[in-house]
């Protein structure tokens, strides 16, 4: 299928941000003296919204998730967030997609101030068409963040629209804003050949090209 636009994750889709997220959620677990988190837990904290993370692991009230999300997106911005890196192809993957005519933008669960000036710093901003992540105040969910993306960009019939992400929380998203999905290997939530959902797969950032583009 021919898509109209593209709407890419943040994390785990672009940037492997995992070591700056790891860092800032350790930083935040030792300060509030909470019991320490596996290797796979940690991951689990991509990608979602920090303070439900927090809040499913700790079984915490939604005051006291907020208080932790608060001193993690303090401590994050200032020290570790431009603890990532690209992954192998995604440049050319994203020229090549809007070189085919193909509008595309970011949809993230990542504040987007803090968004902007990551894709910034790592020279990604030139190739989008838009860039949108959830409020200050954290009540834009993903699926919202996904139409803000279609009304951006001005394809408003979402089965032109696809959501490329690395978790079932951007799974979700797709399906709660009606627009299709694929999903990527190479991140943190989907692997290869252990994906028990329906849904398409891209192994690499090339692959993405054949999966949109063909």
């Amino acid at each position: 299928m021919r898509y109209d636009a593209v709407f890419f994750d943040l994390d785990g889709t672009l940037l492997d941000t995992s070591e700056g997220i790891t860092r800032a959620t350790d930083y935040v677990i030792e300060k509030f003296c909470l019991p320490p988190l596996t290797g796979e837990e940690q991951k689990s904290f991509i990608g979602p919204p920090i303070q439900d993370s927090f809040q499913r692991h700790y079984a915490l009230s939604e005051a006291q998730a907020w208080e932790l999300a608060t001193a993690w997106r303090n401590v994050y911005k200032d020290l570790y967030l431009f603890e990532a890196m690209p992954y192998e192809g995604i440049y050319e993957a994203l020229r090549l997609i809007r070189e085919s005519g193909i509008k595309i933008g970011v949809a993230t669960n990542k504040r987007e101030d803090y968004s902007k000036r990551l894709l910034e710093h790592f020279n990604f901003t030139q190739l989008f068409d838009c860039i949108a992540g959830t409020d200050l105040k954290g009540e834009l969910k993903k699926a919202n963040v996904i139409r803000i993306c279609m009304s951006t960009v001005g394809v408003l019939e979402s089965g032109r629209c696809l959501m490329v992400g690395d978790t079932a929380n951007d799974l979700e998203a797709a399906q709660k804003a009606g627009v299709c999905f694929l999903g990527v290997t190479y991140g943190f939530g989907f692997r290869k050949n252990c994906c028990k959902k329906n849904i398409a797969l891209a192994n690499s950032c090339i692959e993405l090209i054949t999966k949109i583009c063909v």
